[in-house]
């Protein structure tokens, strides 16, 4: 693991960045060469860094995670990626995303059964195309209905988790 201390030790020992030793540390070399060899790019590269150092690090620990197997990256069933930790059970802060039906009858619940696309786009941090499509497979499998509003804008229905028709068409 990498430490961002260390990585700024590095930086101020490198002349404030200009010789790229932090970026060595980080792992990256070719970037590392062009500090070194333009003095942090006239600088500006190192105010940068100075900034952006502690994200470096969190990117680089993450990267050496996914290159020793210990985290992977994987997508839930609305198709978004998430991070997934692998071996002793212990998750390291990085928590698993739940099922989209769980988060689909989560909207809906709180909204009385009745969830658009976009609600569902919102709560599962989805696109409102996966979320239609999840939505969609929902209406498929017989668990939801499609309606519409007395307004003329279609929703998803969950008929277990409404109080009634009221705000509904037939």
């Amino acid at each position: 693991m990498y430490h961002t201390g260390l990585a700024y030790i590095l930086f101020f020992l490198s002349g404030f960045g200009a010789l790229g030793f932090h970026r060595f540390y980080l792992g990256k070399i070719p970037t590392g060469i062009l500090w070194a060899c333009t003095g942090g790019l006239g600088m500006i590269g190192s105010i940068y860094d100075l900034i952006t150092l502690p994200g470096q690090v969190r990117n680089a620990n993450l990267q050496k995670a996914i290159a020793d197997g210990t985290i992977r990256i994987e997508k839930n069933q609305v198709g978004s990626p998430y991070l997934r930790a692998i071996g002793d059970g212990q998750s390291r802060g990085i928590t698993e995303k739940e099922s989209i039906e769980r988060v689909i009858l989560k909207a809906a619940k709180v909204n009385k059964g009745i969830i658009t696309a976009s609600d569902l786009a919102l709560a599962a941090n989805a696109s409102i195309e996966e979320s239609r499509k999840a939505l969609d497979e929902m209406v498929t499998k017989g668990h939801a209905e499609l309606r519409v509003r007395q307004s003329g804008s279609l929703v998803y229905v969950i008929p277990d988790l409404m109080d009634s028709d009221e705000p509904l068409v037939d």
